[in-house]
Protein backbone atom coordinates (compact mmCIF):
# COMPACT_ATOMS: atom_id res chain seq x y z
CA UNK A 1 0.00 0.00 0.00
CA UNK A 2 2.79 2.41 0.96
CA UNK A 3 4.62 1.70 -2.29
CA UNK A 4 1.47 2.45 -4.30
CA UNK A 5 1.11 5.74 -2.42
CA UNK A 6 4.72 6.68 -3.15
CA UNK A 7 4.26 5.82 -6.83
CA UNK A 8 1.12 7.95 -6.96
CA UNK A 9 2.91 10.91 -5.38
CA UNK A 10 5.82 10.48 -7.81
CA UNK A 11 3.43 10.36 -10.75
CA UNK A 12 1.67 13.49 -9.50
CA UNK A 13 4.93 15.38 -9.07
CA UNK A 14 6.04 14.31 -12.54
CA UNK A 15 2.74 15.48 -14.02
CA UNK A 16 3.02 18.83 -12.25
CA UNK A 17 6.58 19.23 -13.55
CA UNK A 18 5.42 18.48 -17.09
CA UNK A 19 2.60 21.00 -16.77
CA UNK A 20 5.04 23.64 -15.53
CA UNK A 21 7.39 22.94 -18.43
CA UNK A 22 4.48 23.17 -20.84
CA UNK A 23 3.57 26.60 -19.41
CA UNK A 24 7.21 27.66 -19.73
CA UNK A 25 7.34 26.41 -23.30
CA UNK A 26 4.30 28.52 -24.17
CA UNK A 27 5.79 31.61 -22.53
CA UNK A 28 9.16 31.15 -24.22
CA UNK A 29 7.43 30.70 -27.56
CA UNK A 30 5.67 34.00 -26.91
CA UNK A 31 9.02 35.65 -26.19
CA UNK A 32 10.53 34.09 -29.31
CA UNK A 33 7.69 35.20 -31.55
CA UNK A 34 7.95 38.72 -30.19
CA UNK A 35 11.73 38.98 -30.73
CA UNK A 36 11.77 37.31 -34.14
CA UNK A 37 8.84 39.36 -35.42
CA UNK A 38 9.19 42.73 -33.72
CA UNK A 39 12.74 42.71 -32.36
CA UNK A 40 14.57 46.04 -32.19
CA UNK A 41 18.10 44.78 -31.53
CA UNK A 42 19.23 44.94 -35.16
CA UNK A 43 17.89 48.46 -35.66
CA UNK A 44 19.49 49.57 -32.40
CA UNK A 45 22.78 48.05 -33.52
CA UNK A 46 22.60 49.89 -36.82
CA UNK A 47 22.25 53.17 -34.95
CA UNK A 48 25.10 52.34 -32.58
CA UNK A 49 27.42 51.40 -35.45
CA UNK A 50 26.47 53.83 -38.21
CA UNK A 51 25.39 56.93 -36.28
CA UNK A 52 28.04 56.66 -33.55
CA UNK A 53 30.74 54.20 -34.59
CA UNK A 54 33.87 53.32 -32.56
CA UNK A 55 33.35 53.86 -28.81
CA UNK A 56 36.73 53.69 -27.10
CA UNK A 57 36.57 54.60 -23.42
CA UNK A 58 37.06 58.30 -22.75
CA UNK A 59 36.15 59.32 -26.30
CA UNK A 60 33.35 61.62 -27.44
CA UNK A 61 31.72 58.64 -29.18
CA UNK A 62 31.64 56.69 -25.93
CA UNK A 63 29.60 59.50 -24.39
CA UNK A 64 27.27 59.53 -27.39
CA UNK A 65 26.77 55.80 -26.90
CA UNK A 66 25.90 56.35 -23.23
CA UNK A 67 23.19 58.80 -24.23
CA UNK A 68 21.90 56.61 -27.07
CA UNK A 69 21.59 53.42 -25.03
CA UNK A 70 19.86 55.26 -22.17
CA UNK A 71 17.28 56.35 -24.74
CA UNK A 72 17.01 52.80 -26.14
CA UNK A 73 16.36 51.39 -22.66
CA UNK A 74 13.58 53.91 -22.09
CA UNK A 75 12.04 53.03 -25.44
CA UNK A 76 12.33 49.32 -24.54
CA UNK A 77 10.07 49.92 -21.53
CA UNK A 78 12.49 49.88 -18.62
CA UNK A 79 10.81 51.16 -15.46
CA UNK A 80 13.95 53.06 -14.46
CA UNK A 81 17.00 54.17 -16.43
CA UNK A 82 20.03 55.73 -14.75
CA UNK A 83 23.77 56.23 -15.10
CA UNK A 84 26.58 55.03 -12.83
CA UNK A 85 29.57 57.43 -12.99
CA UNK A 86 33.04 55.91 -13.28
CA UNK A 87 36.50 57.10 -14.26
CA UNK A 88 38.06 55.30 -17.21
CA UNK A 89 41.45 55.16 -18.98
CA UNK A 90 41.71 57.48 -21.98
CA UNK A 91 44.12 56.08 -24.54
CA UNK A 92 44.30 57.60 -28.03
CA UNK A 93 45.85 56.02 -31.11
CA UNK A 94 46.91 59.24 -32.82
CA UNK A 95 47.73 59.33 -36.52
CA UNK A 96 47.91 56.03 -38.37
CA UNK A 97 50.84 53.78 -37.54
CA UNK A 98 53.53 52.88 -40.05
CA UNK A 99 55.86 49.96 -40.30
CA UNK A 100 57.88 47.90 -42.73
CA UNK A 101 60.52 45.23 -43.06
CA UNK A 102 63.75 46.27 -44.79
CA UNK A 103 65.53 43.41 -46.55
CA UNK A 104 69.31 43.29 -47.07
CA UNK A 105 68.97 43.68 -50.85
CA UNK A 106 67.03 46.93 -50.51
CA UNK A 107 63.55 45.41 -50.81
CA UNK A 108 61.01 46.89 -48.46
CA UNK A 109 57.77 45.19 -47.39
CA UNK A 110 55.08 47.41 -45.89
CA UNK A 111 53.32 45.79 -42.92
CA UNK A 112 49.63 45.68 -42.09
CA UNK A 113 49.86 46.74 -38.46
CA UNK A 114 48.16 48.65 -35.66
CA UNK A 115 49.20 49.71 -32.18
CA UNK A 116 48.04 47.58 -29.28
CA UNK A 117 45.64 49.24 -26.88
CA UNK A 118 47.32 51.20 -24.06
CA UNK A 119 50.62 50.96 -25.95
CA UNK A 120 53.22 53.68 -25.66
CA UNK A 121 54.11 55.66 -28.76
CA UNK A 122 57.43 55.38 -30.56
CA UNK A 123 58.02 59.10 -31.11
CA UNK A 124 58.18 60.84 -34.46
CA UNK A 125 61.35 59.08 -35.57
CA UNK A 126 60.01 55.61 -34.84
CA UNK A 127 62.24 52.68 -33.93
CA UNK A 128 64.31 50.42 -36.15
CA UNK A 129 66.23 47.26 -35.24
CA UNK A 130 66.83 43.64 -36.01
CA UNK A 131 64.01 41.18 -35.33
CA UNK A 132 64.03 38.20 -32.97
CA UNK A 133 61.19 35.70 -33.45
CA UNK A 134 59.79 34.23 -30.23
CA UNK A 135 57.42 31.27 -30.25
CA UNK A 136 57.01 30.76 -26.50
CA UNK A 137 57.69 32.63 -23.28
CA UNK A 138 60.09 29.85 -22.30
CA UNK A 139 62.13 30.67 -25.42
CA UNK A 140 62.12 34.35 -24.49
CA UNK A 141 63.46 33.57 -21.03
CA UNK A 142 66.12 31.24 -22.44
CA UNK A 143 67.43 33.81 -24.92
CA UNK A 144 67.30 36.59 -22.32
CA UNK A 145 69.14 39.92 -22.41
CA UNK A 146 72.15 38.85 -24.52
CA UNK A 147 69.92 38.18 -27.55
CA UNK A 148 66.90 40.42 -26.89
CA UNK A 149 68.52 43.72 -25.86
CA UNK A 150 68.19 46.42 -28.52
CA UNK A 151 66.01 44.24 -30.77
CA UNK A 152 62.39 44.25 -31.88
CA UNK A 153 60.76 41.08 -30.55
CA UNK A 154 58.28 39.31 -32.85
CA UNK A 155 55.88 37.15 -30.84
CA UNK A 156 54.59 34.50 -33.23
CA UNK A 157 51.94 32.63 -31.21
CA UNK A 158 49.39 31.30 -33.76
CA UNK A 159 45.93 30.41 -32.50
CA UNK A 160 45.77 26.62 -32.22
CA UNK A 161 43.55 25.44 -35.11
CA UNK A 162 42.75 22.12 -33.42
CA UNK A 163 40.57 23.78 -30.79
CA UNK A 164 36.98 23.64 -32.00
CA UNK A 165 36.05 26.27 -29.42
CA UNK A 166 38.10 29.18 -30.73
CA UNK A 167 37.98 31.09 -27.43
CA UNK A 168 40.26 28.42 -25.97
CA UNK A 169 42.83 29.19 -28.65
CA UNK A 170 42.40 32.91 -28.06
CA UNK A 171 43.00 32.54 -24.34
CA UNK A 172 46.14 30.49 -24.93
CA UNK A 173 47.74 32.66 -27.63
CA UNK A 174 46.48 35.95 -26.22
CA UNK A 175 49.20 36.00 -23.57
CA UNK A 176 51.63 37.25 -26.24
CA UNK A 177 49.56 40.40 -26.62
CA UNK A 178 48.56 41.09 -23.03
CA UNK A 179 51.91 40.48 -21.30
CA UNK A 180 54.41 39.95 -24.13
CA UNK A 181 55.55 43.59 -24.45
CA UNK A 182 56.26 43.87 -20.74
CA UNK A 183 58.15 40.55 -20.73
CA UNK A 184 60.24 41.61 -23.74
CA UNK A 185 61.03 45.00 -22.15
CA UNK A 186 62.43 43.14 -19.15
CA UNK A 187 65.22 41.85 -21.40
CA UNK A 188 65.88 45.16 -23.13
CA UNK A 189 63.70 44.93 -26.27
CA UNK A 190 62.97 48.34 -27.82
CA UNK A 191 59.62 47.36 -29.41
CA UNK A 192 57.33 44.39 -29.95
CA UNK A 193 55.37 42.99 -32.87
CA UNK A 194 52.64 40.47 -32.07
CA UNK A 195 50.97 38.08 -34.50
CA UNK A 196 47.30 39.12 -34.63
CA UNK A 197 44.87 36.91 -32.74
CA UNK A 198 42.86 35.74 -35.73
CA UNK A 199 41.68 32.25 -36.64
CA UNK A 200 42.24 32.64 -40.37
CA UNK A 201 44.97 34.11 -42.61
CA UNK A 202 44.14 37.69 -43.61
CA UNK A 203 45.64 41.14 -44.05
CA UNK A 204 43.83 42.82 -41.15
CA UNK A 205 45.71 43.62 -37.94
CA UNK A 206 43.75 42.95 -34.75
CA UNK A 207 44.32 45.26 -31.80
CA UNK A 208 43.64 44.57 -28.12
CA UNK A 209 44.93 45.61 -24.75
CA UNK A 210 48.48 45.13 -23.53
CA UNK A 211 49.43 45.43 -19.86
CA UNK A 212 52.76 46.99 -18.94
CA UNK A 213 54.84 46.26 -15.87
CA UNK A 214 55.91 49.48 -14.16
CA UNK A 215 59.27 47.90 -13.30
CA UNK A 216 60.31 47.93 -16.97
CA UNK A 217 60.18 50.47 -19.83
CA UNK A 218 56.90 50.92 -21.69
CA UNK A 219 57.96 50.07 -25.23
CA UNK A 220 55.92 50.47 -28.44
CA UNK A 221 53.81 47.41 -29.25
CA UNK A 222 51.95 46.60 -32.45
CA UNK A 223 49.97 43.73 -33.95
CA UNK A 224 50.71 42.61 -37.49
CA UNK A 225 48.32 40.67 -39.72
CA UNK A 226 48.44 36.87 -39.79
CA UNK A 227 49.59 36.93 -43.41
CA UNK A 228 52.45 39.29 -42.58
CA UNK A 229 53.35 37.17 -39.56
CA UNK A 230 53.55 34.02 -41.68
CA UNK A 231 55.73 35.81 -44.25
CA UNK A 232 58.05 37.28 -41.62
CA UNK A 233 58.46 33.95 -39.85
CA UNK A 234 59.42 32.31 -43.12
CA UNK A 235 62.06 34.96 -43.86
CA UNK A 236 63.58 34.63 -40.41
CA UNK A 237 63.69 30.84 -40.62
CA UNK A 238 65.51 31.19 -43.95
CA UNK A 239 68.09 33.28 -42.04
CA UNK A 240 67.32 36.33 -44.17
CA UNK A 241 69.01 39.53 -42.97
CA UNK A 242 66.39 42.14 -42.22
CA UNK A 243 65.40 44.98 -39.94
CA UNK A 244 62.00 46.25 -38.89
CA UNK A 245 60.81 49.84 -38.61
CA UNK A 246 57.80 50.86 -36.48
CA UNK A 247 56.28 54.27 -35.88
CA UNK A 248 53.30 54.73 -33.58
CA UNK A 249 51.74 57.94 -32.34
CA UNK A 250 49.58 56.78 -29.43
CA UNK A 251 49.48 58.20 -25.92
CA UNK A 252 47.73 57.74 -22.60
CA UNK A 253 45.82 60.82 -21.42
CA UNK A 254 44.51 61.42 -17.88
CA UNK A 255 41.56 59.27 -16.82
CA UNK A 256 38.23 60.57 -18.11
CA UNK A 257 34.71 60.57 -16.62
CA UNK A 258 32.23 58.12 -18.10
CA UNK A 259 29.24 55.95 -17.15
CA UNK A 260 27.65 52.55 -16.98
CA UNK A 261 24.09 52.71 -18.33
CA UNK A 262 21.47 50.81 -16.33
CA UNK A 263 17.84 50.05 -17.10
CA UNK A 264 15.62 47.85 -14.98
CA UNK A 265 12.21 46.31 -14.56
CA UNK A 266 11.37 46.26 -10.87
CA UNK A 267 10.38 42.87 -9.45
CA UNK A 268 6.79 42.42 -8.36
CA UNK A 269 7.44 39.86 -5.57
CA UNK A 270 11.17 39.94 -4.71
CA UNK A 271 12.34 43.35 -5.91
CA UNK A 272 15.48 43.13 -3.75
CA UNK A 273 16.75 40.13 -5.72
CA UNK A 274 18.53 41.23 -8.89
CA UNK A 275 19.12 39.45 -12.17
CA UNK A 276 21.69 41.32 -14.28
CA UNK A 277 22.02 40.96 -18.03
CA UNK A 278 24.59 42.96 -19.95
CA UNK A 279 27.45 43.57 -22.35
CA UNK A 280 30.13 46.22 -22.74
CA UNK A 281 29.41 49.55 -24.39
CA UNK A 282 32.98 50.52 -25.26
CA UNK A 283 34.72 49.21 -28.36
CA UNK A 284 38.10 49.50 -30.02
CA UNK A 285 38.69 52.38 -32.37
CA UNK A 286 39.47 50.50 -35.59
CA UNK A 287 35.84 49.80 -36.54
CA UNK A 288 32.25 49.97 -35.33
CA UNK A 289 32.35 47.39 -32.54
CA UNK A 290 29.39 45.55 -34.05
CA UNK A 291 30.14 42.03 -32.81
CA UNK A 292 32.36 43.19 -29.93
CA UNK A 293 30.27 44.18 -28.17
CA UNK A 294 27.49 46.10 -29.85
CA UNK A 295 25.69 42.78 -30.27
CA UNK A 296 25.71 42.08 -26.53
CA UNK A 297 24.52 45.61 -25.77
CA UNK A 298 21.48 45.51 -28.03
CA UNK A 299 20.63 41.94 -27.04
CA UNK A 300 20.56 42.98 -23.38
CA UNK A 301 18.25 45.90 -24.20
CA UNK A 302 16.09 43.49 -26.18
CA UNK A 303 15.69 41.26 -23.09
CA UNK A 304 14.00 44.18 -21.34
CA UNK A 305 11.83 44.98 -24.36
CA UNK A 306 10.81 41.37 -24.99
CA UNK A 307 9.80 40.71 -21.39
CA UNK A 308 7.77 43.90 -21.30
CA UNK A 309 6.17 43.29 -24.69
CA UNK A 310 5.29 39.69 -23.81
CA UNK A 311 3.35 40.95 -20.79
CA UNK A 312 5.55 39.13 -18.28
CA UNK A 313 5.63 40.66 -14.80
CA UNK A 314 8.91 39.42 -13.32
CA UNK A 315 9.08 38.47 -9.66
CA UNK A 316 12.63 39.73 -9.32
CA UNK A 317 14.27 42.92 -10.55
CA UNK A 318 15.73 42.47 -14.02
CA UNK A 319 18.54 44.89 -14.73
CA UNK A 320 20.20 45.49 -18.11
CA UNK A 321 23.66 47.03 -17.78
CA UNK A 322 25.77 48.61 -20.51
CA UNK A 323 29.23 48.27 -18.93
CA UNK A 324 31.87 50.85 -19.85
CA UNK A 325 35.59 50.14 -20.32
CA UNK A 326 35.76 46.37 -20.62
CA UNK A 327 38.36 46.56 -23.38
CA UNK A 328 41.22 48.40 -21.70
CA UNK A 329 40.58 48.70 -17.99
CA UNK A 330 37.45 47.04 -16.59
CA UNK A 331 36.50 50.16 -14.65
CA UNK A 332 32.77 49.87 -15.38
CA UNK A 333 32.54 46.36 -13.95
CA UNK A 334 34.56 47.42 -10.91
CA UNK A 335 32.22 50.35 -10.28
CA UNK A 336 29.13 48.17 -10.67
CA UNK A 337 30.46 45.71 -8.11
CA UNK A 338 31.53 48.52 -5.77
CA UNK A 339 28.04 50.04 -5.79
CA UNK A 340 26.38 46.65 -5.40
CA UNK A 341 28.40 46.10 -2.23
CA UNK A 342 27.86 49.64 -0.94
CA UNK A 343 24.10 49.37 -1.48
CA UNK A 344 24.05 45.85 0.02
CA UNK A 345 22.25 44.52 -3.06
CA UNK A 346 21.37 40.86 -3.38
CA UNK A 347 22.48 39.63 -6.80
CA UNK A 348 21.01 36.27 -7.77
CA UNK A 349 22.27 35.83 -11.31
CA UNK A 350 24.30 37.59 -14.00
CA UNK A 351 24.17 36.86 -17.73
CA UNK A 352 26.66 38.38 -20.18
CA UNK A 353 26.75 38.48 -23.97
CA UNK A 354 30.29 39.26 -25.15
CA UNK A 355 31.07 36.56 -27.69
CA UNK A 356 29.41 38.04 -30.76
CA UNK A 357 25.96 38.03 -32.29
CA UNK A 358 26.39 34.76 -34.15
CA UNK A 359 24.05 31.74 -33.98
CA UNK A 360 23.54 30.87 -30.28
CA UNK A 361 24.67 27.40 -29.23
CA UNK A 362 24.18 27.49 -25.47
CA UNK A 363 25.43 28.98 -22.21
CA UNK A 364 28.50 28.58 -20.00
CA UNK A 365 27.61 28.60 -16.32
CA UNK A 366 29.60 29.34 -13.18
CA UNK A 367 27.01 28.38 -10.57
CA UNK A 368 26.69 25.93 -7.70
CA UNK A 369 26.30 22.24 -8.53
CA UNK A 370 22.71 22.39 -7.32
CA UNK A 371 21.93 25.40 -9.52
CA UNK A 372 23.65 23.75 -12.48
CA UNK A 373 21.47 20.67 -12.15
CA UNK A 374 18.39 22.86 -11.92
CA UNK A 375 19.31 24.76 -15.09
CA UNK A 376 20.14 21.49 -16.88
CA UNK A 377 16.51 20.53 -16.25
CA UNK A 378 15.49 23.37 -18.58
CA UNK A 379 17.61 22.20 -21.52
CA UNK A 380 14.75 20.79 -23.55
CA UNK A 381 13.05 24.20 -23.51
CA UNK A 382 16.00 25.59 -25.49
CA UNK A 383 16.22 22.84 -28.13
CA UNK A 384 13.80 24.60 -30.51
CA UNK A 385 15.93 27.75 -30.40
CA UNK A 386 19.38 26.19 -30.85
CA UNK A 387 20.96 27.11 -27.49
CA UNK A 388 20.71 23.90 -25.47
CA UNK A 389 24.45 23.29 -24.92
CA UNK A 390 24.79 24.09 -21.22
CA UNK A 391 28.34 23.71 -19.91
CA UNK A 392 30.32 24.68 -16.85
CA UNK A 393 32.51 27.72 -17.46
CA UNK A 394 32.84 31.44 -16.89
CA UNK A 395 30.37 34.27 -17.23
CA UNK A 396 32.56 37.01 -18.69
CA UNK A 397 34.76 39.92 -17.68
CA UNK A 398 31.95 42.29 -16.64
CA UNK A 399 29.54 39.84 -15.03
CA UNK A 400 32.18 37.56 -13.50
CA UNK A 401 32.98 39.79 -10.48
CA UNK A 402 29.39 39.36 -9.22
CA UNK A 403 30.37 35.85 -8.18
CA UNK A 404 32.28 37.42 -5.27
CA UNK A 405 28.96 38.59 -3.79
CA UNK A 406 27.16 35.29 -4.23
CA UNK A 407 25.64 35.54 -7.71
CA UNK A 408 25.65 32.72 -10.22
CA UNK A 409 27.16 33.95 -13.48
CA UNK A 410 26.66 32.90 -17.05
CA UNK A 411 27.74 33.72 -20.60
CA UNK A 412 25.87 33.35 -23.87
CA UNK A 413 27.90 31.08 -26.14
CA UNK A 414 27.26 31.66 -29.85
CA UNK A 415 29.02 29.73 -32.59
CA UNK A 416 32.61 31.00 -32.45
CA UNK A 417 34.08 29.98 -35.81
CA UNK A 418 33.81 33.43 -37.44
CA UNK A 419 34.29 35.60 -34.39
CA UNK A 420 38.06 36.01 -34.66
CA UNK A 421 37.79 37.10 -38.29
CA UNK A 422 36.43 40.41 -37.00
CA UNK A 423 37.44 40.61 -33.33
CA UNK A 424 39.31 43.89 -32.60
CA UNK A 425 39.81 44.49 -36.34
CA UNK A 426 38.56 46.95 -38.95
CA UNK A 427 36.19 44.24 -40.17
CA UNK A 428 34.00 44.46 -37.05
CA UNK A 429 31.23 46.38 -38.79
CA UNK A 430 27.45 46.27 -38.88
CA UNK A 431 27.40 44.57 -42.29
CA UNK A 432 28.99 41.48 -40.74
CA UNK A 433 26.07 40.90 -38.35
CA UNK A 434 23.05 38.78 -39.26
CA UNK A 435 19.71 40.10 -38.03
CA UNK A 436 18.39 36.56 -37.63
CA UNK A 437 21.37 35.31 -35.62
CA UNK A 438 21.43 38.44 -33.43
CA UNK A 439 17.75 38.08 -32.54
CA UNK A 440 18.06 34.35 -31.88
CA UNK A 441 20.69 35.16 -29.27
CA UNK A 442 18.46 37.80 -27.68
CA UNK A 443 15.46 35.50 -27.40
CA UNK A 444 17.54 32.75 -25.75
CA UNK A 445 18.89 35.27 -23.26
CA UNK A 446 15.37 36.46 -22.48
CA UNK A 447 14.20 32.86 -22.06
CA UNK A 448 16.95 32.08 -19.55
CA UNK A 449 16.28 35.29 -17.61
CA UNK A 450 12.58 34.40 -17.52
CA UNK A 451 13.27 30.91 -16.15
CA UNK A 452 15.72 32.11 -13.48
CA UNK A 453 13.26 34.81 -12.44
CA UNK A 454 10.38 32.35 -12.16
CA UNK A 455 12.24 29.47 -10.50
CA UNK A 456 15.20 31.03 -8.73
CA UNK A 457 18.49 29.13 -8.43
Amino acid sequence: MASKFILSISALLFSLAMLAQNDDSITIRKIANEVLTNGKAYDNLRFLCKKIGPRLSGSANAQKAVEATARMLKEAGADTVYLQPCMVPHWVRGTKEKGYIQMAGGTRKELHLCALGNSAGSGNKGVSAGVVEIESFAELDTLGTPVIKGKIVFFNFPMNPTYIETFNAYGESGRSRTTGPAKAAKYGAIAVMVRSLASNPDDFPHTGVTIYNDSFPKIPAVAISTNDAAWLSKQLKLKMRLTAYIQTNCSMLPDAPSFNVVGEIRGSVHPGEIITVGGHLDSWDLAEGAQDDGAGIVQSIEVIRAIKSAGIKPQRTIRAVMFMNEENGGKGAAKYLELAKANKEKHLFGLESDAGGFTPRGFSLDVSDQAFEKIMGWKNLFYPYGASNFTKGGGGADIGPLKTIGAGVCGLRPDSQRYFDVHHASTDVFENVSRRELHLGALNMAALVYLVDKNGL
